[in-house]
């Protein structure tokens, strides 16, 4: 059996239920999926570029981020996800709950709770050990340079983070 997920009710209750990743959802199901954002002290994102063998959004830009595994929680997952995808330990309390929304999937009937974290904490680059399965490159990117990537279409589709200019504006503040 491969990875399975805890699945939700569209209030976001966990219904005691799992499903397993790369089988349809059932309609009216959702699960978690979390996006995990970290900046420096320069104003800089650290993004990741997905691994060419990707199935979905291959060599494009985006945030290291997942999908929660039964039994974790929002904060975890992406603790798990920086630790897995970066090879990097991000401090709890450097990170906050930025947002949170739901939307379909475009493949299937389930649906998926968004998390969106942001981490204020700094990172080295060479300090990075990637996960190549899931990505190839990882940079610092000012928001501008984000702007400018997602205008190339070389970052992930723009519907995917549609919180993006808000977390920007937040992060100015």
């Amino acid at each position: 059996m491969g990875e399975l997920w805890d699945v939700y009710d569209q209030v976001r209750n966990k219904t005691g239920r799992f499903h397993e990743r790369g089988t349809p959802m059932t309609k009216g199901d959702y699960h978690l999926i979390v996006q995990v954002w970290i900046l420096n002290n320069n104003g800089q994102y650290l993004i990741t570029k997905r691994s060419p063998s990707q199935s979905f959004w291959p060599n494009r830009w985006h945030t290291t981020g997942g999908c929660a595994v039964a039994g974790d929680d929002s904060l975890t997952t992406a603790l798990k996800e920086a630790r897995e995808e970066l090879g990097v330990s991000l401090a709890p309390q450097n990170g906050q709950l930025f947002t949170s929304f739901s939307r379909a999937h475009d493949k299937d009937d389930g649906h998926a709770f968004y998390d969106i974290w942001l981490f204020r904490q700094e990172i080295e680059l060479a300090d990075i050990v990637i996960q190549e399965e899931e990505i190839c490159d990882a940079k610092w990117a000012s928001a501008q340079d984000i702007r400018d990537i997602i205008k190339h279409e070389a970052f992930i589709p723009a519907g995917e983070c549609p919180y993006v200019e808000k977390l920007f504006a937040y992060c100015e503040m």
